[in-house]
């Protein structure tokens, strides 16, 4: 009867749709990518890529929430099904360009550091954040190699400037809700979007016009008494602007 139960109970969990539930690292597996798309040279088998990198995404999830939690066998079953679909638009994608499997070389000993804090259950620790945005912007750099067959300062800029964006994202959200109470993490996230500012300001100052809003919200809106649903909204917004801006200033500058 035990086991009856423990098998329906688990057949229930399959029918829920097991998505990953970090919204803000919806943008960071979508900036980069359309960026590299855009600043680079589009194709038709773009689109086979991007659902590749998609199901890759949505595959991850429930691997590290099983690793983190090895009796809830459901979760393998989504990481299969996840990762079957995904192997499916990849053939297509490799038909077309074979070599983006040479930046899985970078990319699995950065997953393997996300599954490692996964077990240890801190998933929310920095170092596990850094590399998770790394692993997303490197989908910026083959997005691009994908068509223009060469990783140029073109792609090293889109991978580097939504680095920085993302992780300055990273300091102000944690010092708007988990770290809200740490002063550390206020001066952590001033700090860096200042130094971020000077930085650009001397490398290339119109680059600098991108992190403008993300300096003032960190400053403004630091204390203050904002949902995380407004939170999340303002973020989607500076998002945009980011995506708009660093696009436009790429096709212009670089």
């Amino acid at each position: 009867m035990t086991l009856l139960i423990k098998t329906l109970g688990e057949s229930v969990e399959r029918m829920k749709l097991i998505i990953p539930k970090q919204h803000g690292a919806w943008g960071m597996l979508l900036i980069p990518f359309i960026l590299g798309v855009l600043i680079g040279k589009g194709t038709w088998y773009h689109i086979p890529l991007f659902f590749a990198w998609l199901f890759v995404y949505l595959a991850t999830y429930p691997l590290l929430m099983y690793v983190k939690q090895p009796r809830k066998k459901y979760y393998l079953y989504y990481f299969f099904l996840y990762f079957s679909v995904a192997c499916v638009f990849a053939i297509v994608a490799l038909i077309y360009e074979w070599r983006i499997l040479l930046f899985s070389i970078v990319m699995l000993p950065c997953f393997f550091i996300n599954i490692y804090y996964s077990r240890q259950k801190n998933e929310r620790a920095l170092l596990n954040d850094i590399f998770a945005i790394i692993l997303f912007c490197i989908g910026g750099i083959i997005s691009y190699y994908f068509t223009m067959k060469t990783v140029d300062e073109k792609a090293c800029v889109i991978a580097v400037i939504s680095f920085l964006y993302f992780m300055g994202s990273t300091f102000y959200v944690k010092s708007m809700i988990r770290e809200k109470k740490n002063p550390m993490y206020r001066l952590v996230s001033w700090g860096y979007h200042s130094l971020l500012m000077i930085i650009t300001l001397i490398v290339s100052p119109w680059f600098s016009i991108i992190f403008i809003p993300s300096l003032v919200r960190s400053i403004i809106f630091y204390g203050r008494n904002i949902s995380i649903l407004k939170l999340g909204i303002l973020e989607i917004v500076n998002s945009i602007y980011f995506f708009i801006t660093a696009m436009l200033l790429a096709k212009a500058l670089l």
